[in-house]
């Protein structure tokens, strides 16, 4: 992409270390809490919390079938028409896998001048419940794919957006829609304005815990089926689960299933490292842990690995499911994905990772409460940066579609709860705070941006559908 078609913003601080230039003032060592929410406010003399609340397509707005276009260089070529047939579902499935096409949309919007480490892709499903290290159940985001340095108003713009749309695809009226992204806002305000009272490290240990996410539920029949899938989730041995779900045995040894087009074993040429069982990419891999996990992970060998169609944004990037084995009866299944630079990059700067795998774990640490131990990354042979985790440990996402509106809207404040807490880690609560104010304005213009935006999302999904009728994308459609 030449820097002509890009909107770009100048680097601004993003971590606690910084605070002074973040704010502009004095105290640049150790400012306190107050002079940086003072700081904060001030902020709004230039960018006043209104102006949040617009949204119309810049002059030069680029086409956004020309950002998917682009978003699908470097895919494997076979699997593009799945992704474009997952995103054809509805305007829902669409503004899932069209984080590129916001994040040009949102570079053109006002900014504060505050940054974060941010998600870049906080939509509702990137939200979820999943087991710590100590095997404790919380709920926290858990894809950060797109995750780098950048205006904290993006990360909320896109979480409200999502509850709109999500709101429409239930069926949901416009009112409805718009007072759930004025809570969305306002969950994250008042979120960030306890986080800024904080002590740092009462900010860093905080965690939203399977009781504390339960509470937040409406009582009724959609917390009952919460907590029972929490507590399936937590008697439930999930390698031992998946090895009878994913493996088959073949010739004596074990092998992940052929299911294609979804999971299917690589050519030599997806996957170069095949034919030395991936030895160079897991001792890349094994130097990214800590020590103590080296100890742990050095009992497994690796058996098989086949490449794994996942979500929707996702689905064309390399992705793969790899068993190790430390005994016939203990299997452990890794999950490796490709990590392409940032849908941010081009407007928020470049990430100071060479290696995008780097990038995403090195995010994904700083901004989530609790983080999977075999969290790491690697260099693969065939040139692609990949991130690796445990597959499906625990976790638990959000089915949309089985929920009423009081679910979706406290839903939606968990979310929110969940992106101040990643922020506040990373950025500086106070200054944040400080320029939301303790009064409604912010959390008005967030909604009615994300009205505004909702609209923008039906319009280019039109477009997208239009263009699928009229040959240009070809989509596969599952059963």
């Amino acid at each position: 992409m030449s820097d002509s078609k890009r909107s770009k913003v100048s680097p601004v601080a993003a971590v606690p270390e910084r605070f002074g230039s973040a704010v502009g003032g004095g105290d640049r060592e150790h400012p306190s809490a107050d002079k940086r929410r003072a700081a904060g406010k001030a902020l709004r003399d230039a960018v006043p919390r209104s102006k949040h609340g617009r949204w119309t397509p810049p002059k030069k707005r680029r086409d956004p079938l020309e950002v998917l276009d682009e978003s699908n260089e470097g895919r494997l070529a076979q699997l593009i028409p799945i992704r474009f047939g997952r995103m054809a579902q509805s305007p829902f499935n669409f503004f899932r896998g069209s984080a590129a096409i916001m994040a040009a949309d949102l570079a053109s919007t006002p900014q504060s001048g505050l940054r974060v480490q941010a998600c870049g892709d906080a939509h509702l499903l990137n939200f979820g419940c999943f087991a710590t290290p100590e095997r404790k159940i919380i709920f926290d985001i858990n894809d950060f794919d797109e995750t780098l340095p950048a205006p904290w108003e993006w990360d909320i713009k896109r979480l409200a957006a999502s509850i709109v749309i999500a709101a429409q695809h239930l069926g949901l009226d416009e009112s409805e829609a718009a007072g759930m992204a004025t809570d969305t806002a306002r969950s994250y305000r008042e979120r960030m304005a306890n986080y800024a009272s904080m002590r740092a490290l009462e900010v860093w240990y905080d965690a939203i815990d399977a009781e504390l996410f339960v509470e937040q539920i409406p009582t009724g029949q959609a917390r009952e089926h919460f907590e029972e899938r929490i507590g399936e989730a937590q008697k439930k041995c999930a390698p031992e689960h998946l090895f009878a779900k994913l493996v088959e045995d073949h010739g004596g040894a074990p092998r992940i299933k052929d299911e294609p087009p979804l999971i299917f074993h690589p050519t030599p040429k997806q996957a170069p490292g095949l034919t030395s069982d991936f030895t160079k990419g897991i001792a890349l891999y094994r130097n990214s842990l800590s020590e103590h996990v080296r100890a742990l992970f050095d009992r497994f060998h690796f058996r098989d690995l086949a490449l794994k169609v996942v979500g929707v944004g996702s689905v064309g990037t390399m992705c793969a499911v790899a068993l190790f084995m430390a005994a016939d009866d203990d299997p452990i299944f890794l999950q490796i994905k490709e990590a392409k630079a940032s849908v941010l990059e081009p407007y928020a700067g470049e990430s100071q990772y060479k290696n995008h795998g780097e990038r995403v774990v090195k995010g994904q640490r700083l901004m989530q409460s609790a983080s999977d131990m075999f969290l790491g990354w690697l260099g693969a042979l065939n040139g692609r940066d990949c991130y690796i985790r445990q597959l499906r440990d625990t976790k638990l996402s959000a089915i949309v579609e089985d929920w009423d509106s009081k679910t979706l809207r406290a839903y939606a404040k968990i979310c929110a709860w969940a992106l101040a807490q990643a922020h506040a880690r990373s950025g500086d609560a106070a200054s944040i705070a400080g320029y939301m104010g303790p009064k409604s304005s912010f959390d008005d213009a967030i909604s009615a941006f994300a009205v505004a935006y909702a609209g923008q999302n039906e319009l280019d999904y039109k477009a997208f559908t239009n263009a699928i009728k009229a040959g240009r994308f070809k989509v596969v459609t599952e059963a």
